[in-house]
């Protein structure tokens, strides 16, 4: 069984808990109460000509891969930072389990700032989409590789989210699962360099799908970008936006590193 095999076996169970606890009426007219979402793909949208790409930056106390990162984040303050740095939407863990997220860390940052904020966890059911649209997220990430059927899954998934005014960022790792992504509709492509199976990195996963997402979508390409390189690299190769959190959160002057990031 694979870490990613393992976290989502974890998460249906959790999911189900959940379910007994809250009905999902209630939290669908919780979702319904919250303030227009933020809109997260248009903040995406990279300028033309700009050699930056636009920067999601990510709340992560704890990363499986790297163990602890910072644990004790205040995650206000650190959202602030990331806005006042030139962070172009937030991404949030949530899942408690495997990296010391939680639900009030999105609540606190969607309060804290002005961004978009994404809900980052292991969407197995439309009812995390409605938790996470509850708690404020304007968000929620999916990826295609947890699903045995992933095309229909997605699709279902889009719908639902549409329904409550989230965006999705719908993860992909390799050729079939962008096919797949793409056959369901998705706006926001998200590429991941890093394998969820082995944890191995290389930006030449970016390379090698990017050639293959239309033009009308937006490309985000997620995990192993630590300098303006390597931004650089992946903006040349198609990326409209990256996602960056360990490279954030380690870094001795988070703002900085953000700065550096989107060219400021």
């Amino acid at each position: 069984m694979s870490i990613l095999d393992e976290i989502l076996a974890h998460k249906r169970v959790e999911v189900e808990r959940a379910k007994a606890a809250i009905p999902l009426d209630g939290l669908v007219e919780a979702a319904r109460a919250q303030p227009a979402a933020r809109g997260f793909a248009a903040a995406l949208r990279a300028v033309a000509g700009n050699r930056a790409p636009r920067l999601i930056a990510e709340i992560k106390k704890v990363s499986p891969a790297m163990g602890a990162l910072n644990p004790d984040m205040d995650v206000s303050a650190m959202a602030r930072v990331y806005e006042a740095a030139g962070a172009a939407a937030i991404s949030v863990l949530t899942d408690e389990r495997y990296f010391a997220g939680h639900l009030d860390d999105l609540r606190a940052v969607r309060a804290s700032v002005q961004l978009p904020v994404l809900r980052k966890d292991f969407v197995v059911d439309a009812y995390q989409l409605a938790e996470a649209r509850a708690a404020g997220a304007d968000a929620a990430l999916l990826i295609v590789g947890a699903f045995p059927r992933p095309r229909e899954s997605v699709r279902a998934l889009l719908a639902a989210a549409r329904e409550l005014g989230l965006d999705c960022l719908v993860e992909v790792h390799d050729e079939g699962e962008l096919d797949a992504a793409l056959g369901a509709g998705a706006e926001v492509i998200g590429v991941n360099n890093r394998s969820l199976k082995t944890f191995e990195v290389t930006l030449e996963v970016t390379e090698r799908l990017a050639p293959r997402v239309p033009s009308d979508r937006i490309l985000v390409s997620e995990s192993g970008i630590s300098s303006r390189a390597d931004a650089e690299r992946v903006r040349r190769a198609g990326a409209s936006a990256i996602l960056v959190g360990s490279a954030i959160v380690g870094a001795s002057d988070p703002s900085a590193k953000i700065r550096e990031l989107v060219g400021a």
